[in-house]
């Protein structure tokens, strides 16, 4: 195609095995070629940009020292992996890139024997690394054979604790491992903390400046007559700044910091790591994401994620929307509560943008927190916030809320400490495919006693659930709300808190009543319309809360009509769930209730658009029409005399 970038270099590479013949310049040809061939396929299917810009030099550095896929490299959270996928005889479908049956945005097992071990969550590098390097050792067998073990991690992954579990645990059995610390100081997020400040001291100093030598820490590795003087030149920095003390004290040789960008010292360092390493190793490189494309580097996020944009400009292609989308709502309103309430207070874990908390630390800097990429701690510090008095909302996506499970469950519930959750992402979300949906955190808090759980079925709903939370005192309280824009409804100028466990009727019908928990209902309201061209005219309620129930609606609507279907954006076990138990326990199918309950399916869903991954799970308005009908008995031609 014309709007492609010429790449003569890249265009004879089909896989890392192809590299191996190419002189250090024209790796370095390469590296510049993969760029723009990076920046072109996002381009057209939008994604991770940034991270994968900032590892071009390194992804070309790894595979061309490294025997891949025989030596196994773990890329965190895998949203930089787009330069390795190109690399790795996946060119032909970059631009399938979080496409419905293309490739997905991240590592995955199932798509390529590049990628050893699947990720889109961070800090698991270096525990499943550490895991291939022991199977290694142990005569373990895989089809393309078990080599080095290599895992590149962030500097903002390696806040959260289990990189540190994982280093412990590497420096004690002293088995040969590859972590490669890629610096680029920032995440999602800028990373915060101490961990962020201490990374900083390690290259802040001037003398790191001049002295470029990459093997300041790796003196065990050098040829004789270059360690004393490496010990010396090791020596003197370390007795100016903190160096890698850290790490060695973990157990692990240290090199660094070099730079990422520059091959020159980035290709020597790994070879001679690839060839004297021993036991475990850390390499402390230099990157600037985003890094190459102006656009990118110049965008206050360096262009972690993109819509489809335009490659000279930069400018992203959005489709207009006249709705709000529900995160702005929840940020807009969590800021009107809390300028009537200064107990208020805001956590979220690496991503305060995603969650709108970025509005919240703008308006409120001493009662908002950011704990960084440590979502087990962000259970607990807000924990603690409400044992202290305060109201915190803890917001993040449902897919990592689900790594702060035992938190939950130990420090906040059992305890029935007031924190809210504002629980973003629910439901399937699209391109991000299966291990970014929210589909399992109702079927997760709603068994936990004490536990509120409410699901906003749209926009101005969410208003008034961001009211109930923080008017809510007895105990923990979730509200989960999708991803993308509302609906458009009228909105409040301030929400209204929610008697807890009352749902709401919203169309009054025969037979057969529809109860929905959460931004389904809509896909009902647009069934109902095809069914009342049939003329059937279902009951519509909106459940509200999934815990604890309306018992006096649910059964209601349980004796005055033959059949109750619910219907939710989350896996079995959840809202559906809870109102079978009710109408069991209740006796109610005693008398001949005709019950069925949607959920997502038993399967996990890939990428697609958020209609497609809907349709698959057999939740659209479709789908709900085709409900209805089958469990009324009526057939689609003889609907109409229903």
């Amino acid at each position: 195609m014309t709007d492609r970038p010429n790449t003569p270099l890249l265009d004879t590479i089909q896989r890392p095995a192809d590299m191996k013949h190419l002189s250090d310049g024209q790796l370095l040809q390469l590296a510049d070629e993969l760029r723009r061939e990076t920046v072109s396929a996002v381009s057209v299917t939008g994604g991770h940009l940034g991270a994968g810009l900032g590892v071009v030099e390194l992804t070309v550095a790894l595979h061309a020292v490294f025997d891949t896929p025989r030596d196994k490299i773990v890329w965190d959270v895998g949203h930089q992996c787009y330069p390795h996928k190109i690399l790795t005889e996946r060119r032909d479908r970059i631009r399938t890139l979080r496409q419905k049956d293309g490739l997905s945005g991240f590592t995955k097992r199932s798509e390529s024997p590049y990628d050893p071990f699947g990720a889109a969550h961070s800090s698991t590098s270096i525990s499943a690394a550490l895991g291939l390097a022991v199977a290694r050792d142990l005569g373990g067998v895989t089809p393309e054979g078990l080599g080095d073990a290599i895992a590149v991690i962030g500097d903002g992954s390696m806040s959260a604790g289990m990189a540190y579990e994982a280093m412990n645990n590497a420096g004690d059995l002293g088995k040969r491992l590859i972590v490669i610390l890629n610096d680029n100081e920032m995440s999602i997020a800028p990373p915060v903390g101490a961990m962020s400040s201490y990374l900083s001291r390690l290259y802040a100093e001037e003398p790191f400046q001049d002295l470029k030598a990459a093997a300041k820490g790796a003196v065990s590795l050098l040829p004789p007559p270059f360690r004393e003087g490496a010990r010396r030149a090791k020596d003197l920095l370390k007795g100016m700044t903190v160096g890698g003390t850290l790490f060695e004290q973990l157990g692990f040789s240290y090199i660094g910091p070099i730079d990422g960008h520059d091959l020159d010292q980035l290709l020597p360092v790994l070879r001679t790591v690839k060839a004297r390493a021993t036991g475990p190793i850390l390499i402390h490189v230099l990157t600037k994401k985003g890094k190459g494309y102006g656009p990118a580097e110049q965008a206050a996020d360096k262009g972690h994620a993109r819509a489809k944009f335009d490659v000279i400009t930069g400018e992203q292609k959005k489709a207009p929307s006249n709705a709000p989308s529900y995160t702005s709502v929840f940020a807009q309103h969590l800021l009107k509560e809390a300028a009537a309430d200064d107990r208020i207070c805001a956590v979220t874990a690496a991503m305060p943008d995603g969650t709108g908390l970025n509005l919240f630390a703008e308006r409120y800097p001493s009662r908002c927190f950011d704990v960084g990429i440590a979502e087990q701690h962000g259970v607990t510090f807000s924990a603690g916030l409400a044992a202290g008095g305060m109201k915190p909302f803890c917001a993040l996506y449902s897919t990592f809320l689900q790594r702060g499970y035992d938190q939950v469950v130990h420090d906040v519930a059992i305890q029935r400490l007031p924190v809210r959750f504002a629980i973003d992402r629910a439901g399937l979300v699209g391109a991000d495919g299966a291990t970014h949906a929210g589909a399992f955190d109702v079927a997760f808090l709603a068994n936990l006693p004490g536990f509120v759980v409410m699901a906003a079925a749209d926009e101005a709903e969410l208003a008034h659930m961001v009211a109930t939370a923080a008017a809510h005192d007895d105990g923990p309280i979730a509200f989960r709300f999708p991803r993308g824009e509302g609906t458009g409804v009228e909105m409040p100028e301030r929400g209204t808190p929610l008697e807890i466990g009352k749902g709401r009727m919203i169309r009054a019908g025969r037979r057969v009543a529809i109860l929905s928990f959460g931004t389904r209902l809509s896909e009902v309201e647009a069934a109902c319309e095809a069914l009342g061209a049939k003329g059937i005219t279902p009951t519509v309620a909106d459940a509200r809360f999934a815990k604890p129930l309306d018992r006096d609606m649910i059964l209601r609507l349980a004796a005055d009509h033959e059949a109750l279907i619910t219907i939710e954006e989350g896996a079995v076990g959840g809202f559906g769930s809870h109102v079978a138990q009710l109408l069991a326990d209740e006796g109610v199918f005693d008398n001949g209730l005709k019950f069925r309950s949607m959920v997502l399916p038993d399967i996990f869903i890939d990428q697609s658009s958020p209609a497609d991954m809907y349709a698959t799970a057999q939740l659209s308005a479709a789908d709900i029409e085709a409900k209805v009908l089958s469990v009324l008995g009526v057939s689609q031609i003889g609907a109409e005399r229903a």
